[in-house]
């Protein structure tokens, strides 16, 4: 799966909060001052190549949707990013980010307590 660029993941969040909409209500819900229309209308069909995004006719124009969640995402760019980073292993991320200090013994016990939860109640 590739990555997403900046501009692209600012888009897919747009996509992911409204669910299918037009390029137009995409550029409405970026902050002035607003990329042009053509720009966010390229980055949408880059996308599209990608295999992010796909579309169906409305009218005129089209609306767009994404055919890859959040989760999904998220889930394939931070398995790639620690085998990149971190050899693999989401123990090395969290002692990264202990040592870094940014996050603390009482952080690394609640997401401890809430992976429990998780595996005793898996969906």
């Amino acid at each position: 799966m590739k990555e997403l660029t900046k501009a692209e993941e600012q888009v897919m969040q747009v996509l992911w909060q409204k669910g299918k909409t037009s390029v137009n209500a995409i550029v409405e819900e970026f902050p002035e001052p607003r990329p042009a229309y053509n720009t966010v209308s390229t980055i949408v069909r880059i996308l599209e190549k990608k295999g992010f995004v796909d579309h169906e006719p409305l009218g005129k124009g089209y609306i767009y949707y994404t055919t890859i969640s959040k989760t999904e995402y998220t889930q394939k760019f931070l398995r790639k990013f620690v085998a990149n980073y971190f050899d693999g292993s989401f123990k090395n991320l969290v002692s990264f980010f202990v040592k870094e200090n940014r996050v603390g013994i009482n952080d690394v016990e609640a997401i401890m307590a809430e992976i429990r939860k998780d595996l005793q109640n898996p969906e």
